[in-house]
């Protein structure tokens, strides 16, 4: 049901460091609705916040943010990508949102709406009400409507470039499928794109015809996540009715932006820079979330990950915080974390990278990969100590044994486990007699997955099993090899490296194993690249998507956990952190999981 390659470049983006060398909860009629991100193996290096006093921000002066990687389009409401969602921050205001505040940076509260949704006794309607005041930046300013994140979520599904997230919710609301198959047959044009929004209605999305600031959602089943997927994808946000004018995703649209959040986009040029100033429309007392000290914030987006680290550290005039896909290199990592250096900062993202995949359609070495006993004992012969160490170790990558981040089911105790513990001799009496050979894909140009590769070919040659690499560039690694089905059914691979990153924070566990192991998922419609398929395992899911608690939804996803690693799907490596440097005249500097950067809206700068 995924969307496929801008939903897997996500993925990738959202652990840059392999690409270029969650506390408190708020309840909502009972059903917790947030997770921080604790991390197995945490220390005193890992998520420290670098406050500065409230009492001594100051207001004013540039914010400069360097580094490389571009928003996919600057469109509030189509674009699904990380860097996206750090532009997103500075000029929207989603309904629901996350507080750059310590401890809480994954609790879901009301960011445009003025309170937690209202749930019907069914819990199939949320109702949302947005503050009154929160303005559009047109001239004159216009009060930000219901009718807007209507408008939004019916753009998301545009006939010319719809959102790479629709699937994850186009059949969750009420009768949106029925619009967005009609708005599918429309021509991509400006005119007839706007006549159809404008004369069809998504019978699910219901407008209060008393109050224009109420909009309530019904949907299809029960979803205790649903506040949160406001909050993670963009075809939610509010789109005033300018945008009707444009093409979705069009560099004309990116020109004539239209901002409710605490900046507005003064220039944008693709792949170089974009540049925000002060939204004149915005009011502080309105926006709970951003305080917006300084009054402009400058990208540039041509600068190495290297370079950005060493102008950050010098103090270099033009740099103060990095931007994109920028973090650390890896190199520079295990120095930064042993010396406690002030402005560096290695922060969970409740996410896993790199984790190995199986080819479930493979039909080499005599299909021996779709034998269970053997993608076990494949397991227990990798020493995941080994490869946590070519990852910069547990202090940089903390181990993972499981397919749920350790902080994702909070009602769960005792929910780590271990299946497969390092046993190289029992593995070899499975695999040396079948004299297998597997042809590993993994990313080319990236130095950890490298490493990985060159351990697991070291340790599985131990037990009889030869490995040789399919080294891959980015830029086709989904399109010409994981999304493609015919590749794995020809078996161009037999294993692969793959990671996943949280759509949004809470009741996630749906983006970690729905969307990866549900048969209704398989590529090239979803993000079940190894085309596992498992009725038992569907019908467990299906109970836990649909679960009217939190707590019944734990235990089914619980259930669903085990029985993946029971079946030996996956073979899970490492957390994903992420390492991050700030220069010393930054203030305030909280990170972010769901922009995985320090949040730009709220930090000051001292001269």
């Amino acid at each position: 049901m995924r969307n496929v390659t801008t939903m897997h470049m996500r993925r990738l983006r959202r652990n840059a460091r392999h690409l270029v060398a969650l506390g408190s909860s708020l309840a909502i009629v009972g059903l917790a609705l947030s997770l921080e991100v604790p991390s197995s193996g945490a220390s005193p290096s890992r998520a420290r916040y670098h406050a500065g006093a409230a009492s001594q921000a100051k207001r004013g002066g540039t914010l400069y943010m360097v580094g490389t990687g571009d928003v996919d389009y600057m469109d509030p409401n189509i674009d699904f990508g990380t860097v996206t969602n750090l532009a997103l921050r500075m000029y929207t205001q989603p309904l629901m949102s996350y507080p750059a505040v310590a401890g809480k940076t994954t609790t879901l509260v009301p960011d445009l709406a003025k309170a937690v949704p209202t749930v019907s006794t069914t819990g199939l309607d949320y109702t949302f009400t947005i503050r009154k005041g929160v303005m559009w930046d047109t001239k004159p300013p216009r009060q930000v409507t219901a009718a807007d994140i209507l408008r939004g979520v019916e753009r998301s599904c545009n006939p010319y470039k719809p959102s790479a997230a629709l699937s994850e919710y186009e059949t969750l609301v009420v009768g949106l499928a029925t619009f967005c198959k009609g708005f599918a047959k429309v021509a991509p044009t400006v005119s007839a794109m706007s006549r159809y929004m404008n004369s069809h209605s998504v019978s699910g999305i219901v407008l209060n015809a008393k109050n224009p600031l109420r909009v309530t959602f019904k949907l299809a089943h029960k979803a205790v996540y649903f506040p949160a997927m406001t909050a993670g994808f963009p075809g939610f946000y509010g789109a005033p009715v300018e945008y009707e004018k444009y093409l979705p995703t069009s560099l004309a649209l990116a020109h004539h932006l239209i901002s409710d959040g605490p900046y507005s986009v003064a220039s944008y040029n693709p792949g170089k820079s974009i540049v925000f100033d002060r939204n004149p429309a915005w009011k502080a007392s309105l926006d709970p979330l951003s305080k917006a000290y300084v009054n402009k914030i400058v990208v540039t987006e041509t600068v190495t990950p290297s370079t950005a680290l060493e102008e950050l550290k010098a103090g270099t005039a033009h740099a103060d915080m990095m931007w994109g896909t920028t973090e650390v290199p890896t190199e520079n990592i295990p120095q930064l974390v042993a010396s406690r250096t002030p402005n560096f900062q290695l922060d969970p993202t409740g996410g896993e990278t790199p984790f190995l995949l199986f080819n479930f359609a493979d039909p080499n070495n005599g299909g021996a990969l779709k034998t269970l006993k053997v993608r076990q004992a494949i397991e227990t012969a990798i020493n995941r100590n080994a490869l946590i160490k070519d990852s910069g170790g547990p202090k940089v990558a903390p181990p993972m044994t499981q397919v749920l981040p350790p902080a994702t089911l909070r009602t769960i105790k005792g929910k780590n486990f271990n299946l497969y513990p390092y046993n190289p001799t029992k593995a070899k009496k499975v695999l040396e007699p079948r004299h297998l050979h597997i042809k590993l894909l993994y990313m080319a140009g990236d130095p950890v997955q490298t490493k990985i590769f060159e351990t697991i070919q070291f340790e599985l040659s131990q037990v009889g099993v030869s490995v040789s690499g399919l080294a891959v560039p980015l830029a086709t690694y989904f399109t010409k090899y994981l999304l493609a089905p015919s590749v794995a059914k020809r078996g161009v691979w037999d294993m692969a490296m793959d990671a996943e990153f949280p759509t949004w924070y809470g009741d996630n566990a749906f983006d970690f194993i729905f969307s990866v192991y549900d048969t209704a998922a398989e590529a090239p419609v979803g993000a079940n690249l190894e085309l596992y398929s498992n009725k038992a395992l569907d019908k467990i899911i299906s109970e836990a998507v649909t679960a009217g608690s939190v707590a019944a939804a734990d235990k089914l996803w619980y259930q669903a956990d085990k029985f993946v690693m029971q079946q030996a799907v996956m073979y899970p490596i490492e957390e994903a952190d992420y390492a991050i440097y700030h220069s010393s005249r930054v203030h305030n500097a909280v990170f972010l999981p769901a922009i995985e950067e320090f949040d730009p809206t709220n930090v000051w700068l001292s001269s």
